[in-house]
């Protein structure tokens, strides 16, 4: 495949580290128009069966609602869509891949003052081979992101052991030390792009300026195009809170673990699957990922 917008050294430095830094990707007006979008995203109504958008309760201010990520915008906003359909994005992560991506998953992370941390993890690990077997996100700052605000932290070469524990677990002490963990500051307009076996995490915001990070993750076209069918299975097992069962008061807030979707799912290789997508545990299953990932009530 012909390479374009990828050097020779970020291909080597990504498959060494499983992750590849690209600072000043976005330019200055690039980035303006990219915190006007998500200023005027961040000020969508909530509408259930459109876009979601997540919310959690403020460490800063008990109480408070804060919102916490925006998923699934690609549809309803044509300046987003066109920058995620764009070279800079999808013909980067193209020659990363060595073949043309689709785009599988759209995020913004918001991480508001007094929004939490996530937990060290493989976005593989949220049961994403059921789609796809390997993906690549790029991550843009739209807002400087810091040690004090909860700048994203990396594992170098560890993509390459595959999975590091077992799925629908946080991975623990024992399997990756916290000081393996590498921050990464990032200015607005920087991106970075790192595979799914690549560890992450990061810590709360405890300042008073916002941390907003897109997050776009593509997976190799030959592999299918699966973005409706994650976002369906997303949608039953983890609802934006307005589609939450309100009977009994329950108001589950997000996944502090970085990834969030369908709890039922299983890999097909996994040999108790039986190429099926959910299982009678579910509900037991669902419980356990919630306690484990630390999922929490709130109004």
């Amino acid at each position: 495949m012909e390479r374009r917008f990828v050097s020779a050294s970020e291909i080597e430095g990504f498959e060494c580290d499983g992750f590849v830094i690209v600072r000043g990707l976005f330019d200055q007006d690039e980035v303006t128009r990219m915190r006007a979008w998500t200023d005027e995203v961040q000020a969508w109504p909530e509408r259930p069966g459109e876009y979601m958008m997540y919310f959690e309760e403020s460490l800063l201010e008990p109480g408070k609602r804060v919102l916490n990520r925006l998923e699934n915008y690609y549809p309803y906003h044509r300046g987003w869509a066109e920058l995620l359909d764009d070279d800079k994005l999808k013909g980067r992560v193209g020659e990363l891949l060595g073949e043309p991506p689709v785009l599988f998953k759209d995020k913004i992370n918001f991480k508001m003052p007094g929004g939490d941390g996530f937990k060290p993890h493989q976005d593989q690990q949220a049961g994403w081979g059921t789609y796809a077997p390997y993906f690549i996100t790029a991550l843009v700052s739209i807002d400087e992101a810091t040690l004090e605000n909860g700048c994203l932290e990396l594992v170098a070469g560890r993509h390459k052991e595959g999975l590091i524990g077992e799925e629908w677990t946080p991975i623990d002490g024992s399997a990756l030390s916290e000081e393996s963990f590498v921050p990464c500051p990032t200015k607005p307009g920087d991106a970075v792009f790192f595979n799914s076996f690549a560890p992450h995490g990061s810590k709360p915001n405890l300042t008073d300026q916002t941390r907003r990070v897109l997050y776009v993750t593509y997976n190799a076209a030959s592999r299918g195009d699966h973005r409706a069918q994650y976002y369906a299975d997303k949608r039953k097992s983890y609802p934006p809170r307005h589609r939450a069962r309100t009977g009994q008061g329950i108001r589950l807030s997000r996944l502090r673990a970085g990834f969030a979707t369908a709890p039922g799912l299983l890999h097909p290789g996994n040999a108790h699957s039986e190429g099926v997508f959910r299982t009678p545990d579910f509900g037991l299953r669902t419980r356990r990922w919630m306690s484990a990932f630390g999922y929490k009530r709130t109004f």
